[in-house]
């Protein structure tokens, strides 16, 4: 008797990250674009987080006592033409602002507008016709349990995600002179470098402008509600 003859055929997988479990991945991607990194050099202020950064990188090291600070913080762009939002303590007393773009690209940026009482800051960058834009949703919306995402430079690591929940809501806190209203608390980490980034939802809307944490903190990180924002950046939306 013949024997039929038979063919091997290859099996095609999907990529893993293809896999409909991992719907952070389509998110992220989706919102880097409009997320910049932000370094600032200045003369005098910001000392904290430049000693906080030498402290983790170099921990044996002696301070350079420069007196060239260099600080890292985050934004997200809110308009085409360039607007990015942040916080005020990223830019404070900054000599040079500096962005660097989910491409690489690096630009000057320009102090549009601050309000160092809420820790709110606009800042501009131009070269461009047109700027990804990060969509902005409603903190009001936002439910305590609900799944929120992360992305920012912390400690200069640029792009850096992380994922949690808003652990509350509606928490007022007033920390060295500045007035933070309407704050979220999440377990999603958050680190120096963080402030200024977005808080995301599942709907790759900012609901949030991470704001600051609280030293020796145990998963506790604090966002900006950006309903209580809106009032200030309307005119730049």
């Amino acid at each position: 008797m013949k024997r039929k003859q038979t063919y091997a055929t290859q099996t095609f997988r999907q990529p893993s990250y293809m896999h409909p479990a991992n719907y952070f991945v389509s998110i992220v991607e989706k919102a880097k674009p409009a997320i910049i990194s932000i370094t600032t050099e200045d003369h005098s202020s910001n000392r904290k987080m430049s000693q906080i950064l030498h402290e983790f990188l170099f921990p044996n090291a002696p301070a350079t006592g420069k007196e060239v600070r260099r600080s890292f913080g985050t934004g997200f762009i809110i308009h085409p033409k360039g607007y990015i939002l942040t916080s005020e303590h990223v830019i404070h007393n900054a000599k040079t602002i500096q962005v660097k773009l989910a491409n690489g690209e690096t630009k000057n940026a320009d102090i549009v507008w601050t309000d160092a009482r809420r820790d709110l800051a606009l800042i501009q960058i131009t070269g461009r016709s047109s700027y990804p834009v990060l969509p902005i949703g409603s903190s009001k919306e936002s439910q305590v349990g609900e799944i929120v995402i992360s992305i920012g430079n912390p400690l200069g690591l640029e792009n850096t995600v992380t994922t949690g929940v808003i652990s509350a809501k509606n928490r007022p806190v007033q920390i060295a002179g500045r007035k933070y209203e309407d704050i979220i608390q999440t377990d999603a980490a958050i680190n120096p470098g963080n402030s200024g980034g977005p808080l995301i939802n599942l709907n790759g809307e900012a609901v949030g402008m991470n704001a600051f944490i609280i030293r020796d903190n145990h998963g506790l990180g604090f966002a900006i509600g950006i309903d209580s924002i809106k009032p200030f950046i309307r005119k730049y939306l």
